[in-house]
């Protein structure tokens, strides 16, 4: 179950799930959306105005957690080689296993129970990965067993870009790699990847872990937006975002990969739709194959995350300036980009939420003929059926417009704790608040817009 782990890999859409995202829009298509995108907005946009008028306090407030309970100590290292182990397992099942992604034991763990439910536990609950990362474990064995430090010290001037680049390549080959799913080309890219890193780690230590490996960077990220975490040695409850607040400021490289969880998840969204196969001009009903696509996906990743970076930049300038501050574009991006991670994992959620519950059905199936309980009857039923569909939408839309409310409350916090007066906060979240609405309204639309891809 911890399956997975790894991956620079990333996860493509099945040819089921992709199936179940066509028969489910053709219901969506009859909803009447443009109304529910129309509250969505407007739900953001009184939560500005709500906001503006509020004691400055109020919105730190919401987010302070409560102790619940002494931390237990944790077996972490042990647990982090069992993961190991099973991802060795798993690596040597995509080669000599079956070649049907949906019954190959590899597919299923990267794309539906690490991509999709693991990723969205962490973000939930909080940091489980701390628990399974398929490198720690290892990393102490090898330290305990030769009793030697790293060889090297990893440069502190490159920050965390060389994970934010490792990330970057997870999500290239995400949504460009022309077979991500067969278990075969599946391992070689998992393996090739734990084994990168893995040498990375035992020539500098910890610092390449947390610093240079894109996917524990991704689960740490996610794990500030957990209920669950720990301060000063105790369990700690809080509501989604309080370890935001809590933590200290990323660094600019953490802070634009922040970012690029957003843009890449958009954009994840954007290249499966009617529109973006128009622009590249092609018949989003007589899709060629992914191999087509493979330059054109990279491109539009790359230009996606660099315009929102741009955009966000240029929001958060113009707000410093109506407020009055000096604060160059560079802190308020350290600042104010890890609000934008409770927006970054209700898309996630949202994007995959109809995978899931047909994906995850072959999931359960494997497991039970594994365990010898019998076969498990995979159905998509209740994707045909306008009831079902209605309820899955709404509750993606719900998602949505949840995370924009909470990201717009942890920035008026922010900008509160940063010296700011309730009115100078305003003023400045004025064009960031435009930001969101406005993203509020896209994300909804791609909930809702005809798909081909």
């Amino acid at each position: 179950m911890v399956l997975a782990v790894s991956s620079a890999i990333t996860l493509m859409i099945l040819a089921s799930a992709a199936w179940a995202h066509a028969s489910e829009q053709g219901f969506v298509l009859l909803l009447p959306t443009d109304v529910y995108i129309a509250a969505g907005g407007a739900t953001v946009a009184l939560t500005v105005a709500l906001l503006a008028v509020l004691p400055g306090r109020v919105a730190g407030a919401i987010f302070r957690p409560l102790p619940l309970a002494v931390s237990p100590p944790r077996p972490r290292h042990i647990l982090s080689l069992v993961a190991t182990a099973v991802l060795l397992w798993l690596i040597w099942r995509g080669l000599s296993g079956p070649r049907d992604p949906m019954l190959n034991p590899l597919s299923l763990s990267i794309w539906v129970v690490f991509w999709i439910a693991l990723v969205s536990l962490q973000g939930l609950i909080g940091d489980l990965w701390r628990w399974i990362n398929p490198w720690s474990g290892m990393a102490a064995l090898v330290a305990r067993v030769t009793r030697s430090r790293a060889p090297l010290r990893y440069p502190k001037a490159l920050g965390h870009w060389p994970g934010v680049l490792s990330f970057l390549a997870f999500a290239g080959f995400l949504l460009a790699d022309p077979a991500p799913a067969d278990p075969a080309r599946l391992a070689v890219t998992v393996a090739v990847y734990w084994a990168g890193h893995m040498v990375g780690i035992l020539l500098f230590g910890g610092p390449w872990l947390l610093r240079a490996e894109g996917i524990t960077l991704l689960m740490r990220s996610y794990a500030r937006m957990g209920l669950l975490g720990r301060a000063r040695g105790r369990l700690v409850l809080g509501l989604p975002g309080w370890q935001v607040l809590a933590r200290p400021m990323p660094s600019l490289s953490l802070a634009v990969l922040m970012l690029i969880l957003l843009g890449s998840g958009s954009f994840d969204g954007l290249n499966e739709t009617f529109l973006w196969m128009g622009w590249l001009g092609l018949n989003p009903l007589e899709f060629p194959g992914r191999s087509a696509v493979i330059g054109s996906n990279l491109l539009g990743l790359l230009l996606t995350n660099l315009g929102l970076i741009a955009v966000f930049a240029a929001f958060l300038w113009l707000g410093a300036r109506l407020a009055g501050e000096r604060a160059g574009p560079g802190l308020l991006i350290r600042r104010f980009a890890p609000t934008l991670l409770p927006i970054a994992l209700a898309y996630h959620i949202a994007h995959y939420l109809t995978s899931f519950l047909l994906d995850g059905q072959y999931v359960l199936g494997w497991l039970s003929e594994t365990l010898g309980a019998g076969h498990v009857h995979v159905t998509a039923g209740f994707l045909n059926s306008p009831g079902p569909v209605r309820l899955i939408w709404m509750t993606q839309a719900g998602v949505v417009v949840a995370g924009h409310v909470i990201a717009l409350l942890l920035a008026h916090a922010i900008a509160v704790r940063a010296g700011q007066s309730t009115r100078r906060a305003a003023l400045a979240q004025a064009p960031l608040a435009l930001f969101m609405v406005a993203y509020t309204v896209f994300g909804l639309w791609l909930l809702a817009t005809p798909r081909g891809a």
